[in-house]
């Protein structure tokens, strides 16, 4: 399902982004002297979107153009979130695999990342486990986040996954090293009774 919303998000995004850049060349256009059409919200390279007249209607109420100044410095403040979270170090998508014949082969990320949070939700006291391999695909860097049970010990589940599930990743993919982020949660749970 995350794949289907995620087709969803780009689609989007791609289509609000076209509307945009239409919108935006076209007033761009008709600002250098391009004849709008008939229909266009702009008559002429003079014409202004908010007339004079009506930034005086607006002026009786002192709460409008403060709310206004708000909400676009709150669109702009998302925006530069949403383009600070697509500039971040992205997903994996290939691992260089050493072959030992110089060669070496690509695997999938995910499929790495799959196979990484089912061993680590093989070791005792993880509930569950998710892993985002991030970096370049000859150095790879895992982000590991583990959901612990409430009988687990944080200290022997870190060296476990630390020493099992990453060494055994690093060995099989033949890497010099494979430095993981690794975030603990305990697992909610109910109080148990004590009599």
């Amino acid at each position: 399902m995350s794949g289907v919303l995620r087709t969803v998000n780009r689609v989007l995004l791609a289509l609000v982004g076209l509307v945009l850049l239409v919108l935006g060349g076209s007033v761009l256009a008709v600002g250098l002297g391009a004849s709008p059409p008939s229909w266009w919200i702009h008559d002429g390279r003079h014409d202004v979107l908010v007339s004079a007249a009506d930034r005086a209607r607006w002026r009786g109420d002192g709460w409008f153009w403060p709310t206004v100044i708000a909400a676009l410095a709150v669109c702009v403040l998302l925006a530069l979130w949403s383009l600070s979270a697509q500039l971040r170090r992205r997903r994996l998508a290939e691992v260089l695999v050493e072959t030992g014949d110089g060669e070496g082969a690509l695997l999938r990320g995910r499929a790495m990342e799959n196979v990484l949070a089912k061993e680590a939700e093989t070791l005792d006291g993880v509930e569950r486990a998710q892993v985002v391999l991030t970096g370049r695909r000859s150095t790879p860097q895992a982000r590991v986040e583990l959901v612990l049970a409430p009988h687990a010990t944080p200290s022997e589940a870190l060296h476990r996954l630390s020493a099992d599930t990453l060494g055994r990743a690093r060995d099989s993919a033949g890497l010099a090293s494979l430095p993981a982020t690794v975030r603990l949660r305990a697992a909610k749970h109910r109080a148990e009774r004590v009599s």
